[in-house]
């Protein structure tokens, strides 16, 4: 009884957010042996869920919200995991060891993981909040654009990246009108080169999806709901739904006020420790150096929030931790699958291996005659191979 009495009291590992990172941290904190209790905190009523088909399978109703849970909630009271759905951290206290929430009730944590995830950029126009204007970033979100989606209905995307043109492709398979607006002179201009934007501006124009590039937004028009948006050349474009989807931001509120070094998201080592002591972060949250592409970086896909996850149940269990993937991403239009291997900021040359007349063909991205990256447009094997490549070719570069 006395030799039990002193036993130390194990804090709890406690995860602020409860997407793909926090699924993760609890498998593989479980996996090494962690023992601790592990407490979860989101702000949706979910489980932990998969969010790249919200653009496509689920925004068209092709599987549900139950299917896209990463486990059911049974797995985690299992692994002696406490989720608290539905309740926002508002505070983290890291003198203390302490996260507070909205309504005031405190939790202590030995460790603490950042699983914050981001948010939809916002449109700074005038309109954005009337009924008909929507985001894609949660179910919930996702539920009340898919009932506005009707058979000929005319649907506006603001932005020609990933999420803007999986949902016109989705949404031109359900029979609306679409067109859209991008206000850069080509379509992922930010990150595929100029053969990729072309290849998928005709492969959508093939299916009816119309582009406005290099296009000025003035305001979403409308009173009750939408019924346009307004360019600053004073054209409306006629819309009965507004997506608007011009990237997203890192949710580092917490972190910033908690006193934690932040830049473009939490800031962490290649351990994935932040500032402070006992705190962690990853996914689409956390910046980490890159010793592979020599800067640091934040990577929104499901590969780092993955791996940077199954890092930082790692580090936080006491293994020795150094983070530095090969980034890769994925994004299905139609009948065509992207897949990127690596990040092409900052080539200055391109090999294109295939023709994209076939609709099977890859992009090679180098500087100074080093691979940073492979585009690969239904090209599996081409994907596979830059994988291994890419690290290898890069291997001693400044």
């Amino acid at each position: 009884m006395e030799s039990e009495m002193s036993q130390p009291i194990v804090q709890p590992v406690v995860i602020v957010g409860a997407g793909q990172s926090a699924a993760q941290a609890v498998v593989s904190l479980r996996q090494l042996g962690e023992t601790a209790p592990i407490l979860m905190f989101g702000d949706e009523p979910h489980p932990p869920y998969q969010r790249p088909p919200l653009s496509k399978a689920f925004l068209g109703g092709e599987t549900t919200a139950e299917r896209l849970a990463l486990k059911a909630a049974a797995f985690y009271a299992e692994q002696g995991a406490a989720l608290h759905l539905d309740r926002r951290i508002a505070a983290i206290h890291p003198t203390d060891h302490a996260v507070e929430t909205v309504d005031g009730e405190r939790f202590a944590y030995g460790r603490l993981l950042l699983a914050t995830g981001m948010r939809p950029r916002p449109l700074p126009i005038p309109g954005t909040d009337l009924p008909g204007v929507h985001h894609v970033r949660a179910i919930r979100d996702v539920d009340a654009f898919r009932a506005e989606l009707l058979p000929g209905a005319r649907l506006v995307v603001v932005g020609g990246g990933y999420i803007g043109l999986e949902t016109a492709a989705k949404a031109r398979t359900l029979g609306l009108d679409v067109v859209v607006l991008e206000g850069a002179s080509r379509l992922l201009q930010r990150v595929v080169s100029p053969v990729i934007s072309a290849f998928f501006e005709e492969r959508h124009r093939r299916e009816g999806v119309r582009f406005m590039l290099d296009a000025r937004i003035d305001a979403i028009e409308g009173a009750a709901r939408a019924t346009g948006v307004r360019l600053a050349s004073g054209k409306v474009v006629p819309a009965d739904v507004v997506l608007v989807a011009i990237g997203g931001l890192p949710n580092v509120e917490l972190a910033a006020q908690a006193g934690l070094a932040v830049n473009n998201g939490v800031v962490v080592d290649e351990a994935t420790r932040t500032s402070a002591p006992d705190i962690f972060a990853a996914g689409d949250v956390a910046s980490f150096p890159s010793r592979l592409y020599g800067r640091r970086i934040r990577l929104e896909s499901v590969q780092n929030a993955i791996d940077q996850a199954k890092a930082a149940a790692a580090a936080m269990a006491g293994a020795p931790v150094s983070y530095d993937p090969v980034p890769w991403f994925w994004s299905d239009q139609y009948d065509v699958k992207l897949q990127i291997a690596g990040l092409s900021e900052g080539y200055d040359a391109t090999v294109l291996d295939g023709d994209p007349n076939s609709g099977a063909f890859s992009v090679e991205y180098r500087r100074g005659g080093k691979l940073l990256a492979v585009d690969s447009v239904n090209a599996p094997r081409a994907h596979m191979l830059a994988r291994r490549a890419i690290p290898a070719s890069l291997a001693g570069s400044p």
